[in-house]
């Protein structure tokens, strides 16, 4: 998980081209009455070789959607299904986004370049296709925030204001508009095999599967796992390990995304699409970050359920392709694997060594129980207690025999940590809302980007790609 990832020259590579037929329709963006760039991400736009683009050639290729050199010569609006809220749904698809661009990284690793609020596709339905200048912002600081604190995550690549007024219900309208491109490793979710399970297209799901294993690549499963040379049960086996670490890095940041529908789960294992997400304030397992979520289904504490529900619908899918056993095998590892991330992210984040699963579970544990009590926010306790330090006693003794991080960087030493609770979002957003002002939110991305350097690379499981 770089903290600053290597600069790259610009690779463009389009192999989502060999399946666009099936896999999405070409469609073009909107036309915006202004394109005024409000935010670019240079340390990434570097990664892929981007970075040298004048502010007229950025407008031009992330506000008008200009193609970039030897890339996809339309975008392309992908198609799945996916059950929202455990209620199947065949009709949607990319709705107010497409697929961009493809190139690779300088770790080698092929990216894609996808957009949200870029105009009407054929699966809006009623939707504008437009998203909302704070929305953006919004997506800004969730992605800073989570890529500092570990998790694997998209970029916000782009933000660009684009002069339109939009009227929506759960924001003072009009409001501002913006369209945003986000970097990431895939845009193929649980909700694209859905669709070709749904549809009974064996062939196109072959070939899909074999899309995701060249392009995502990972270890083989276990020596022990039964047909563990067939392609799906590969696939199976890594996306259960990826999700599962997915889970465990969301509930060591104190996140909550809000909406882990099929459609919002990402092959890759990457976290993307931010909503109604939250930080939490304090230790509160049936927090939500949805207004609409009135069953708690998606509340923190059961993020790991739903990513393990979620993974058993991919399973449901690959049966088209795959016997159910091995593929029951493969999902029976999510417990295990979900447990042993959570230790070792614990770990990483309070910076001391791991001692093994069941020594990590018991220091979760026992942590749990103190934050629960104290009812101090999660971030304030990982700061306090960085190295073991200050650690209250039932904490310390868990920690006595282990290696400490170095915790050198001045970071370390500010009064309070870095925090995303939603109080602050919206003083962040004020400034810009009512004096167009940019710095608030400026100086705190740097403030996070620091947070990250002090936090250093985060354990990264076996089932990522390199430099995943």
């Amino acid at each position: 998980m770089p903290i600053a990832p290597a600069p790259s020259s610009y690779q463009p590579e389009t192999p989502i081209t060999a399946l666009a037929e099936w896999l999405g329709d070409p469609v073009d963006a909107a036309r915006f009455p202004e394109t005024r760039v409000r935010f670019r991400n240079d340390r990434w736009a570097a990664a892929v070789g981007l970075s040298d683009l004048t502010d007229e050639r950025w407008q031009a290729h992330f506000g008008r959607f200009e193609p970039l050199p030897d890339n996809l010569l339309r975008p392309l609006a992908l198609r799945y299904h996916g059950h929202q809220f455990r209620v199947y749904n065949p009709e949607i698809g990319d709705g107010r986004g497409f697929l961009f661009a493809q190139m690779r990284d300088g770790a080698g690793r092929l990216l894609d370049l996808g957009t949200k609020g870029s105009g009407q596709t054929p699966w809006s339905r009623a939707g504008d296709g437009r998203l909302t200048l704070k929305g953006a912002v919004r997506e800004i600081l969730a992605t800073e925030m989570l890529e500092a604190l570990g998790v694997y995550t998209s970029k916000t690549f782009s933000v660009v204001e684009t002069g339109e007024a939009l009227w929506r219900g759960d924001e003072p309208s009009p409001t501002r508009s913006a369209v945003l491109t986000r970097l990431s490793h895939g845009h193929i979710r649980i909700g694209t095999f859905q669709r070709l399970l749904a549809l009974d297209q064996r062939d196109e799901m072959d070939a899909l599967v074999d899309y995701c294993l060249t392009r995502f690549p990972g270890p083989p499963p276990p020596d022990d796992a039964p047909a563990r040379e067939q392609p799906a049960v590969r696939l199976m086996h890594l996306v259960v390990e990826r999700l599962a670490d997915l889970a465990a890095s969301w509930m060591v940041a104190g996140f909550v995304h809000g909406v882990l529908n099929t459609d919002n789960m990402n092959i890759s294992g990457e976290s993307f699409d931010y909503g109604p997400w939250r930080f939490l304030p304090r230790w509160q397992p049936g927090f939500t970050a949805a207004y609409f979520d009135h069953a708690g289904l998606y509340a923190f504490g059961r993020q790991p359920e739903a990513l393990h529900w979620n993974c058993a619908q991919l399973a449901l899918a690959l049966r088209l392709l795959a016997d159910a056993p091995p593929l029951i095998a493969a999902l029976e590892r999510f417990g295990p694997l979900y447990t042993a991330a959570l230790g070792r992210r614990w770990c990483w984040r309070l910076g001391v060594a791991t001692k093994g699963p069941e020594a990590d579970a018991e220091l979760v544990a026992a942590s749990e129980r103190l934050l629960t009590r104290s009812e101090d926010p999660p971030d304030r306790f990982f700061h306090a207690h960085r190295g073991g330090r200050d650690a209250p006693a039932e904490i310390a003794a868990l920690l006595a025999d282990r290696d400490r991080a170095d915790s050198s960087h001045a970071y370390w030493s500010d009064e309070r940590p870095q925090t995303m609770v939603i109080e602050e979002v919206e003083s962040l957003w004020q400034p810009i809302a009512e004096h167009d002002d940019w710095d608030p939110l400026t100086r705190k991305i740097a403030a996070i980007r620091r947070m990250g350097e002090a936090h250093g690379p985060a354990p990264v499981p076996s089932g990522h790609s390199p430099s995943g």
